[in-house]
């Protein structure tokens, strides 16, 4: 293991794992690795966005009525609650790289089986099945990327990720728009999105046997000369393209060795922190999917047909990576959880906005604004919550709160479509930003600081 010599000659305690991750400039190694889990993320963000997306057109393909629909847009978010808290103990066991595997093989064999759906019961089936394979996907991204990249560097390159992945939103918007009119080869088009998601998935997953174990996870769970091998791979990276390498500081408080257990996350230290993540995780949900699973249903009611509705969708949602790209410059130099209150308040105006719009440019305007201002919120919470917990227990303690999301995103069809469908839009986007205006005020009164501060 690297050691640090002292002022007498003397060699030093060897420097942690953590510390010398953490003291790395950005590599190629590091780009490669948040490129391919952000292709990744691309088919998470096109998988969570296609029922929604689609709805209209599987309920009169199926004629099915308003209870189908709500199963079927639920489904897949059940599916993810199960994803969430199984796979992310997996990842924590066995380590995240095995873990991505196994999600993303899971993902791409039902998707694709989603394509064949003969009825309502098939399709509701398949899409839960699909979204436990899914449905760690992020936690799982999150963790593997504040365990690889340094601390100073983690927000920039996690928001990079998530330009990557949010590109899916437009993506399976005009995908639909284009396919849906069409039946290629005889088959409905609408099918013919299941199987770009399925085939796309399992291109990442070839892609992702070649990642590298996290040298955090491993050295967290003992296996110290892997992690060791590892980390001076990526050293030696650094210093033969000529980029500075300082010698490791001292371990500060982020460089602990102190063994964690799951349960310590509702213990002393960490509840309130644990609090805050559950609540901001299901609160959260209903700003974001609010609007991305119920806007085709948003502008029918306002009286538009599906293929314009589809239309309007999939312009608002070039907002997403638009977002995400703007969170770049700034995700490390404003605190987390004032960006994250920032731009949740501004997700409230471009809501109400969009719920009054009485116009089709009116419509694209605020829906735009709003994916916009929402990607920012999202790329930021995505880096807070990958930095709250400690690397022995990053993934299971992340995957948790992260599934208390997609049990809240299941429930946002029996609970915000009937607020719809009986007062209307602007109904709507005010139970939304109540929610929004709750969650602002938690994370800034109540939620950690940790912009730049090393992961555990």
């Amino acid at each position: 293991m690297s050691q640090t010599t002292t002022a007498a000659g003397q060699l030093a305690a060897p420097v942690p794992i953590g510390v010398r991750l953490d003291r790395m400039p950005i590599t190629p190694l590091h780009r490669r690795l948040t490129a391919v889990i952000g292709v990744g993320l691309f088919f998470d963000t096109f998988e969570n966005n296609l029922s929604g997306t689609i709805g209209k057109v599987l309920q009169s393909g199926f004629g099915f009525g308003a209870t189908s629909l709500k199963l079927v847009l639920a489904a897949v978010f059940v599916g993810q609650f199960i994803g969430s808290l199984t796979l992310g103990r997996i990842a924590d066991r066995f380590g995240r790289r095995r873990a991505f595997l196994i999600n993303l093989a899971i993902y791409s064999v039902f998707s694709l089986l989603g394509a064949f759906s003969p009825n309502a019961g098939w399709l509701i089936a398949t899409r839960f099945l699909a979204g436990i394979g899914i449905g760690a996907e992020q936690a799982l991204s999150d963790c593997y990327l504040a365990d690889v990249l340094p601390a100073k560097k983690r927000g920039r390159f996690i928001a990079w990720a998530y330009t990557l992945a949010f590109c899916g939103v437009p993506a399976v918007g005009f995908a639909a728009l284009w396919l849906v009119p069409l039946t290629p080869l005889g088959v409905a088009g609408w099918r013919w999105l299941f199987v770009l998601g399925a085939l796309g998935s399992a291109v990442v997953w070839v892609l992702r046997r070649q990642l590298i174990e996290s040298p955090r996870w491993l050295a967290a769970t003992g296996r110290t000369a892997e992690a060791e091998h590892l980390v001076s791979q990526m050293e030696a990276e650094a210093a033969g393209r000529g980029l500075p390498l300082d010698p490791p500081a001292p371990a500060g408080p982020g460089a602990t060795t102190d063994r964690f257990r799951l349960r310590d996350v509702v213990g002393p230290g960490m509840l309130r922190r644990t609090l805050v993540l559950w609540l901001f995780s299901v609160l959260s949900v209903v700003g974001y999917y609010g609007f991305g699973t119920l806007a085709p249903q948003i502008v029918a009611a306002k009286g538009y047909g599906i293929v314009a509705g589809l239309g309007f969708t999939a312009l608002s949602f070039l907002g997403y990576p638009v977002g995400s790209a703007l969170a770049l410059p700034v995700v490390d130099r404003i605190e987390r959880r004032t960006l994250i209150a920032l731009s949740a308040s501004a997700m409230v105006v471009a809501g109400l906005g969009f719920a009054y719009a009485g116009s089709a440019t009116q419509i694209v305007a605020c829906g735009f604004a709003y994916t916009l201002c929402s990607n920012v919120f999202s790329s930021v919470s995505h880096v807070y919550l990958s930095e709250q917990y400690p690397t022995a227990i990053r993934a299971t303690a992340s995957g948790a709160a992260y599934s208390l999301s997609k049990l809240s995103a299941a429930a946002l069809p029996f609970v915000l479509l009937p607020v719809l469908d009986a007062h209307g839009p602007g109904a709507l986007f005010g139970v939304i930003a109540a929610c929004m205006a709750v969650l602002a005020g938690t994370v800034l009164t109540l939620g950690e600081r940790t912009t730049g501060t090393p992961v555990k």
